[in-house]
């Protein structure tokens, strides 16, 4: 059975209403973590920045806004399928960047035939995973 899907989008990075920039983006999936997407970001001068979010907060975002933490998801019209935007906030600091929704929706419809939306928990003791997931971080962030 395959366990992961990958693709990669061009966003825009948007600096400003007069300022913007394409860059690629990574999106992963893996079935290990069935409830999380990851966008690796590869911004010019920089080391590629990966956020790991709720697959379920895409979905709902390609189509209306959603999200009300570091990450909000919303379509940039009203239109079906319009652009998206993804707005990234740590602390006061965000980014906003501007994909297209179809690569998007391509990428959802993969990670759906791997692991079917709401069919999350079949794949075994999701709690257990979470538990040795969240060690590893706990682990990780004692020994820094």
């Amino acid at each position: 059975m395959r366990e992961s899907v990958q693709a990669e989008v061009l966003m825009s990075f948007i600096v400003s209403e007069e300022l913007s920039f394409r860059i690629p983006v990574e999106l992963g999936y893996e079935t290990r973590d069935p409830f999380a997407v990851r966008m690796t970001f590869h911004l010019p001068g920089d080391a590629p920045v990966t956020w790991t979010f709720g697959r379920e907060l895409l979905v709902d975002g390609i189509n209306g806004a959603t999200g009300d933490g570091d990450v909000r998801i919303e379509p940039s019209e009203a239109e079906e399928l319009s652009d998206v935007h993804i707005r990234l906030r740590v602390g006061v600091d965000q980014a906003l960047f501007r994909a297209s929704a179809p690569p998007l929706v391509a990428f959802l419809d993969r990670t759906d035939k791997l692991v079917p939306l709401g069919q999350e928990c079949s794949l075994g003791d999701f709690d257990e995973g979470l538990d040795e997931v969240l060690g590893r971080i706990l682990a990780d962030e004692n020994a820094g």
